[in-house]
């Protein structure tokens, strides 16, 4: 029962976390565009947002993975 709660309150401060800063975790990303986009899911306190990248295998032009935290359009406090 300890274990529960104690990842609840975990879980409550992350999300608080991800509240106050806009930030997002990626979820997801899919290839789109015959290989030349990629599509990044990024789970925000406020819901899931999507990015679109250009990507390229080596990374040269564009992107070769989606970034694993991305800054949010909108947040709540800007302090």
């Amino acid at each position: 029962m300890r274990f529960i709660i104690r990842t609840i309150i975990v879980l409550a401060i992350v999300w608080i976390g991800l509240l106050l800063s806009g930030y997002g975790v990626l979820m997801g990303s899919t290839e789109n565009a015959a290989g030349l986009g990629i599509q990044c899911k990024y789970l925000t306190a406020n819901g899931v947002n999507t990015a679109q990248y250009l990507h390229t295998d080596s990374g040269i032009i564009g992107l070769s993975n989606c970034p694993v935290l991305r800054k949010s359009k909108m947040v709540v406090d800007n302090g």
